[in-house]
């Protein structure tokens, strides 16, 4: 006999965890579909993170460009010493080559003296150490010998400050090429990150930074501050000049610039030729507050110093900012990082 009975219905608490269970899973479907892989950041939050790196990349370059100088004044070092070192060789062989004549016109006259042979002898030190010696010696001789003594010892010292700067130039040029890969690191990234950009955001992204150096290309008004004069005013000038040539890491123009390879430039149109670094700028002049700014005083920013430009007055500066932009006027207050001080040449 068949049987009717009707089938088991599921339990309210089963009813209850399924019914959950369903939800959590559409839950999980709808985050997953908004943090899909393929979900990338913002045009916004890249520019901000590819602004960051710029940033970086300046840091380094400026520390880069301080080996940069330091290897090649290492350079120009060693080479006077080593100058100096094979002229002071010349000399003490003609001192060598006077003693021997000396010894020899002895030979001729009857041979050679006990002292002349110590004369001749390949330590003059120790010779110069007996005393009582000395006093077998003609007047000549002895004056010979001393010159003798004083250039083996300072050919002696130069050579040892050349081996000491060779060391510093080989950890010059570590740094060198540290500072260097840092700063393509960063630009690497940046770039990684730009590609990451639709063509239309990339085409928006430039055509903002257009719009920036655009309008900075128009004379700032320096309002109630002093106007530049004497050498500042020539630099400022200089540097006006320029406006629109591209950033580029390690430049010092005419067709391209960093930060502190612009002030440098525009200085030295003024025959004023100050450090190569936004640091060693720093230190050149009379330090100011920002009240006591006049047009082409040198601005720095960031603790540490890494970027520079000239006072432009009106709370302007006329600088090259980083990679991607040009040489352009920008307000002191959206240059990413704050004012230290300024410093008048």
């Amino acid at each position: 006999m068949t049987s009717h009975r009707r089938p088991k219905q599921p339990s309210r608490t089963r009813v209850s965890v399924l019914t959950t269970a369903a939800a959590a899973a559409v839950a999980l479907s709808a985050n997953a579909a908004h943090a899909a892989p393929g979900v990338k950041p913002g045009k916004n939050e890249v520019k901000a993170k590819v602004d960051h790196l710029y940033e970086q990349a300046e840091q380094a370059t400026e520390k880069y460009n301080g080996a940069n100088e330091k290897q090649h004044r290492l350079q120009k070092e060693i080479s006077t010493i080593q100058d100096s070192v094979a002229r002071g060789r010349q000399e003490l062989n003609k001192l060598r080559e006077g003693l021997g004549s000396m010894a020899s016109a002895q030979y001729r006259s009857g041979g050679i003296d006990p002292s002349v042979q110590l004369l001749l002898s390949a330590d003059p030190d120790d010779f110069l150490d007996k005393a009582t010696t000395l006093d077998q010696l003609g007047s000549q001789q002895v004056q010979a010998l001393k010159k003798i003594q004083d250039k083996q010892r300072e050919l002696a010292q130069q050579r040892a400050e050349a081996a000491e700067k060779l060391q510093d130039l080989a950890a010059a040029r570590t740094e060198l090429g540290d500072k260097k890969k840092e700063v393509q690191g960063r630009l690497a990234e940046a770039r990684k990150l730009l590609n990451t950009l639709t063509a239309r955001e990339k085409a928006a992204l430039d055509a903002e930074q257009q719009r920036a150096d655009r309008s900075s290309a128009e004379r700032v008004d320096i309002g109630h501050h002093a106007p530049a004069t004497g050498r500042a005013a020539a630099a400022f000038a200089a540097a006006q000049s320029q406006l629109g040539k591209p950033y580029v890491r390690g430049a010092t123009g005419p067709s391209s610039y960093d930060c502190s390879g612009l002030t440098s430039w525009a200085y030295a149109q003024a025959d004023v030729f100050i450090p190569r670094t936004s640091e060693a700028q720093s230190g050149i002049g009379t330090r100011l507050t920002r009240s006591q700014l006049q047009v082409g005083d040198l601005v720095f920013f960031f603790n540490d110093l890494h970027h520079v430009g000239l006072y432009a007055g009106n709370g302007q500066i006329l600088h090259a900012p980083r990679t991607g932009t040009v040489v352009r006027y920008e307000s002191m207050d959206t240059i990413g990082g704050p004012f230290m001080f300024g410093v008048r040449v």
